[in-house]
């Protein structure tokens, strides 16, 4: 019977279920009913001695986790309310530099990034870019008016690869990435495409530039004709001599050698704070939705 509990409570912390309290109070019982027992066998009072010391710390982990039954406040949350607030506040970048998606929220997140919501969030950051573009973008037309795109999950999408991979559950494999990029095998995101393609019909220099390394250029560059982009101007891949400085100084540093080659940046695409943040800044950043990986 204890080794049974033990079991249980051994699944369930390292499981973190969100109802390891339910499953503590069931074990307190337990224990009180073995513990409180006349008996005077040296055996039993031992198991109550072991019992003791494993839910001291457990129920400190109890206390810590953040999917109660109830808030402190008296607020209930659910699975799905946890899950859709860690997503939202990823976007928001109050959470930054996680390594893995959470346990409990790698079954939301696969669900999320394969949904029609998925495809009406990324639909409406593009149109929000077409929008700035007609309102508010004096295009000048002397082939210097330019657009900067991110292309992992800006322009290609790598949900294939993470879907065999928790969607971003399981720490990331640079190595395995990288061969799976070399397959061209990722899809065009329609949203995007469309996009590109709009922006290329006014005039538009399209400059791409991508974290991907320099020994990616030819996959990359097939992988992208083969799902209709083409026709753009520069295309910048990170060569040896910036891999060790972060994305971010690493596309600012590109950017201002755009800025002083002449073009104007009417605004920047990306999936990742550090491809639309730093100096020099766009005239407009926009971001889409991406909850399975961070880069810095």
């Amino acid at each position: 019977m204890t080794c049974h509990i033990l079991r249980t409570l051994k699944s369930a912390y390292l499981k973190r279920e969100w109802l390891v309290r339910v499953v503590l109070s069931s074990v307190k019982f337990s224990l009180h009913a073995v513990c409180s027992k006349e008996e005077k066998m040296e055996k039993t009072v031992w198991w109550c001695l072991v019992l003791t010391c494993f839910l001291v710390p457990l129920a400190g982990a109890a206390d810590w986790n953040i999917l109660k039954l109830q808030t402190h406040d008296g607020l209930k949350i659910s699975l799905k309310n946890y899950c859709e607030s860690w997503r939202m506040n990823v976007e928001l970048h109050n959470i930054r530099e996680f390594q893995v998606v959470p346990e409990e929220c790698i079954e939301y997140i696969g669900k999320y990034v394969t949904s029609t919501q998925y495809k009406v969030d990324s639909q409406r950051a593009t149109e929000e870019c077409l929008l700035y573009l007609s309102t508010s973008c004096n295009l000048k037309k002397d082939g210097f008016d330019a657009w900067i795109f991110d292309i992992d999950d800006t322009l290609l999408s790598t949900v294939p690869y993470y879907k065999d991979n928790q969607y971003g559950g399981r720490k990331l494999n640079v190595t395995s990435l990288e061969e799976w990029m070399k397959s061209g095998k990722a899809p065009a995101l329609d949203h995007s495409l469309k996009l590109y393609d709009e922006l290329k019909s006014r005039g538009v220099q399209i400059l791409l530039v991508t974290s991907r390394k320099e020994h990616l250029r030819s996959a990359t560059i097939d992988n992208l004709v083969k799902v209709g982009y083409y026709g753009w101007t520069k295309i910048i891949f990170r060569d040896p001599a910036n891999e060790l400085v972060s994305v971010e100084k690493y596309k600012s540093d590109v950017r201002k050698k755009i800025v002083n080659e002449g073009y104007r940046i009417w605004g920047i695409l990306g999936d990742q704070y550090s491809s639309i943040e730093g100096i020099p800044n766009p005239k407009r950043a926009f971001k889409l939705p991406n909850p399975m990986y961070y880069v810095a």
